[in-house]
């Protein structure tokens, strides 16, 4: 059994910053994997260990993705390789070329039975990638995934939906994205970076799809201006003042 999780490689996003014209600085923005694919790596890591299966680690952007650090990031946590398409022309994708990006990869890694992907990506946050790329694969796609059980050829997955909890069955091979809670992703101990480093790194190719959306443009949000109200404990009524303050702002 093989299984394939997909990685996105994003700008920190602590490191971005606003310019007075409220558009969005990256250049002092270190790269770095994705918060909602680490939970997913940790998922299917568990997942192959279980079932004895080979677990591998697709991504694609721009050729900056192609970073030491990073890689051995992702190998280090159960992975035991990775297949990269790093080229400029693979900057800014939108979530329909992404998938279509993922799809090439895939499709020449032999023998995919499970195919994993995170909750969104912590840039854009589409939540389209996952179904695109099943699209893309023609396989059956499960998304808010908070267990999979892998058996007999077929994945057990437990769905956390807003007011029900479902579980339904899946035939493999199958597309199956994963909530943030899924796994809490592991910290790598240094074993296992010094080991990252031997585990193979496949560079590959693939032709830049069209995107589907067109994004004008890009701005941070107006700040709302600050009320500037001070409330003292020691005077009447300024306790009960605040907190009902504190409900009106979380309405």
């Amino acid at each position: 059994m093989n299984i394939v999780t997909c990685v996105k490689v994003v700008p920190e996003d602590q490191d971005i910053q606003v310019n007075g014209d409220r558009t969005l600085d990256y250049s002092k923005a270190h790269a770095v994997v994705s918060t909602y694919d680490l939970n997913a790596i940790e998922a299917s890591a568990q997942a192959a260990k279980a079932a004895g299966a080979k677990h591998f680690a697709v991504t694609a952007g721009p050729a900056s993705i192609n970073d030491s650090k990073n890689n051995k990031n992702i190998l280090a946590r159960g992975v035991d390789e990775l297949y990269m398409a790093a080229d400029d022309a693979l900057a800014d994708m939108d979530a329909k070329a992404s998938a279509a990006a993922l799809a090439q990869i895939i499709k020449g890694i032999e023998g995919v039975d499970l195919v994993v992907c995170g909750d969104g990506s912590a840039d854009l946050y589409a939540q389209q990638t996952d179904v695109q790329l099943a699209c893309a694969l023609d396989l059956p796609v499960v998304t808010a995934a908070s267990k999979i059980e892998l058996a007999d050829g077929k994945a057990v997955v437990t769905r956390t939906l807003e007011n029900e909890v479902e579980v339904v069955e899946v035939p493999l091979p199958a597309v199956i994205s994963v909530l943030p809670d899924i796994a809490l992703p592991r910290i790598a101990g240094m074993r296992d970076i010094m080991m990252a480093g031997k585990k193979p790194v496949h560079q590959v190719s693939v032709d830049a799809a069209a995107k589907g959306v067109e994004v004008i443009e890009t701005l941070a949000p107006v700040p709302a201006p600050r009320k500037k109200v001070v409330f003292d404990a020691a005077n009447d009524g300024d306790v009960a003042k605040f907190v009902a303050a504190i409900a009106e702002c979380i309405r």
